[in-house]
């Protein structure tokens, strides 16, 4: 889960990560206000999840709390990216002497966490990385250490930090750690963390990725979700605990076992191309227990979505054999009743499969239409979906 900017602003003042006093704001109305609060020059900042804001006009500096309001009338509503602003953060302004960047993050591929910093910190900091990377100091950190003082040190030193401000920068690299690793982030990243002119260090604007799996430990990040953003049916897929994610296709796949399923992303985005560009609408992976109930919410979920013209159940028997997955189709669709109205190709292999084809033969039921190879399936439901 992505945070907002000012939602991580104010996990880094929770643990004391030194940060400029801000709020938000959904109207100019309450912009002016919280400028006049504040008081003096402010910052009014576009609140979406997407790089280029300042770019885009998203960000504007403002002389005072009428000005603020200006600002903010003129950046609530804009369009983004795709992203639609329905909140402004005004925050004090900071006088900028110089601006660097610090990240950690998990580095899947090196399968460790990774510290990126740069005393090139600001909106270029991608075109530092790509033009320059040598400014982009990458220090792996054990997990089972952490970032200690000395692992500090080593950055700072890698990074070229000044030697006025080294200290002040080894205390927010400490802090940070503690905010990556007892929030359960993914991704915890300064940009820019400034020096002002009368020498301190502020993390003037943040971005903060949380894992999703470890929300059990963490109740408190359901007040975090963006519900006003979140897809509908990824909401209700979440609610009957699917593994789902809605895609911008036109082919609906369910599948037991992500491996499996993101291979059937890739064979119907394959046989797609014969078909005009027909693509995969969803992921959706239904695990080992494709009972008839979960095998009715995933239908229900992705027939709910407009844009799926055709389904493409691809199951392999495992420990859930064939037979039982097509029991629990046939009675997934007695279940669903007229809601099912999109032909549904079926491919089954594996553990019983010629019992599980049976079950479906003997079904007879009209928008079922079986296909003995994963291929075979693709292609055909991509052509069912193009006509």
């Amino acid at each position: 889960m992505d945070l907002f900017e000012y939602q991580a602003r104010d996990l880094f003042e929770k643990y004391g990560l030194p940060v400029l006093p801000a709020a938000i704001a959904t109207t100019s109305e309450q912009a002016h206000d919280a400028a006049a609060k504040i008081g003096g020059k402010v910052v009014v900042k576009a609140q979406v999840k997407v790089g280029g804001r300042g770019k885009a006009g998203g960000v504007k500096v403002a002389a005072d709390a009428d000005d603020a309001k200006e600002k903010a009338s003129a950046i609530l509503g804009m369009d983004i990216k795709g992203h639609t602003v329905r909140t402004v953060m005004i925050a004090q302004a900071a006088p900028i002497d110089s601006e660097y960047y610090l990240a950690i993050l998990l580095d899947r591929s090196n399968r460790t966490f990774l510290v990126m910093a740069s005393v090139s910190g600001g909106m270029d900091i991608e075109e530092v990385a790509h033009t320059a990377p040598e400014k982009l100091a990458k220090i792996p950190v054990d997990a089972n250490r952490g970032i200690t003082a000395a692992k500090a040190k080593e950055i700072i030193a890698a990074a070229a930090f000044p030697a006025d401000i080294a200290s002040q920068v080894e205390e927010v690299l400490l802090t940070l750690w503690k905010v990556f690793q007892s929030e359960d982030a993914t991704l915890v990243e300064i940009n820019p963390l400034v020096k002002t002119v009368d020498g301190k260090i502020i993390a003037l604007d943040g971005k903060v990725t949380l894992d999703d799996n470890a929300g059990f430990r963490h109740l408190d990040h359901e007040a975090l979700i963006d519900h006003a953003q979140a897809n509908a049916l990824e909401a209700a897929a979440k609610e009957k605990d699917l593994n789902y994610v809605k895609l911008d296709g036109q082919v609906g796949i369910i599948g037991n076992g992500a491996g499996l399923v993101m291979s059937t992303l890739d064979v119907v985005a394959y046989a797609g191309e014969k078909f005009g560009g027909v693509r995969p609408a969803n992921f959706l992976d239904i695990g080992g227990g494709a009972s008839a109930q979960v095998m009715a919410d995933g239908l229900s979920i992705i027939l709910g979505d407009t844009d799926v013209k055709s389904v493409f159940v691809n199951v392999f028997g495992g420990i859930t054999a064939c037979d039982a997955v097509a029991n629990g189709i046939v009675q997934a669709l007695e279940l669903l009743g007229p809601k099912a109205t999109k032909p549904i190709v079926v491919r089954l292999d594996g553990n019983n499969v010629i019992e599980g084809r049976a079950i479906l033969k003997a079904a007879a039921h009209p928008l079922i239409e079986q296909v003995d190879t994963m291929d075979g399936a693709a292609n055909r439901a991509a052509e069912l979906a193009a006509k």
